[in-house]
């Protein structure tokens, strides 16, 4: 059985599991320095969505997702966006509290996304890539700055948006935790243009042990990177060398089991950025 289609059996477990690990509160929204940022900009007005916090967006396919800005929200610069796809049986504000995210983007100029999870098929993960178009109509965002993230299905979601072909969205960037994609599931597609892959994967995780450093051996190949020569970076993570500027690869393995979010958002972020 491939590590995607393990995923979906396993979903449903996982899910309660993960469900009773998001105890914490919703973090208060950041405030950004906007500083003289140069870059793509919006006219006033052209974009309608406020600063704050939004709980109750839609796709197509009727999946809610919620939106947050900086809490000083300028509608006239371009954001760079976090999408960041549920675990299984999460909402999205489950996933919120579960990745603790909130807070350190918006703090650092990023818009956040959380969409409710839905078990993952062709038609689900195609409806989930509208996200980024449908936010950058109503805010200000920088389509070349779109970066995904999520765990378990979301981390598999994320994955999937970068290598699937035809589904309308090419992230700038990915960083999936404890994904059900393997090296071996990932050899039946061919490269997507470079792009940044941060691979977070646990050490002990029991239902997909060994899937994240055989997916970033294979990002590592597909951006012709120098996979024999690994740089030790922080937090458990190292970069495969001399990859090219717009497609680094790094892979992060920490303690634990499936359950575990990492938590090292800092390093995610600064990574994209």
């Amino acid at each position: 059985m491939s590590g995607v289609a393990q995923s979906l059996k396993c979903s449903a477990l996982v899910g309660l599991a993960l469900i009773a690990a998001c105890t914490k509160e919703p973090l208060e929204l950041g405030t950004t320095d906007y500083g003289e940022r140069a870059g793509p900009s919006c006219a006033l007005g052209e974009r309608l969505g406020e600063g704050g916090v939004h709980d109750d967006e839609q796709t197509a396919g009727r999946i809610r997702y919620s939106v947050r800005t900086p809490a000083n929200y300028d509608p006239a610069v371009a954001h760079p966006l976090l999408v960041v796809y549920a675990g299984a049986g999460h909402s999205r504000g489950a996933s919120e509290r579960f990745t603790n995210l909130t807070s350190i983007s918006t703090t650092a100029g990023f818009i956040v996304a959380y969409a409710d999870h839905r078990r993952l098929s062709a038609k689900v993960l195609d409806d989930l890539a509208t996200i980024p178009a449908a936010i950058a109509q109503n805010w200000c965002i920088n389509l070349e700055k779109v970066f995904l993230t999520g765990h378990s299905d979301g981390g598999t979601a994320a994955a999937a948006m970068a290598f699937r072909p035809d589904d309308g969205l090419d992230p700038a960037g990915i960083a999936p935790s404890a994904a059900g994609v393997s090296g071996q599931d990932l050899m039946t597609y061919q490269c997507p243009d470079n792009l940044r892959v941060m691979i977070l994967h646990n050490r002990d995780d029991e239902l997909f042990l060994g899937f994240g450093a055989t997916a970033a051996q294979w990002w590592a190949n597909c951006n012709r990177c120098e996979t024999n020569v690994k740089v030790k970076g922080v937090d458990g993570c190292f970069d495969y060398n001399r990859c090219p500027e717009n497609g680094k690869v790094r892979y992060c393995e920490a303690n634990g089991g499936h359950q575990r979010w990492p938590g090292i958002n800092r390093a995610m972020l600064e990574f994209f950025l």
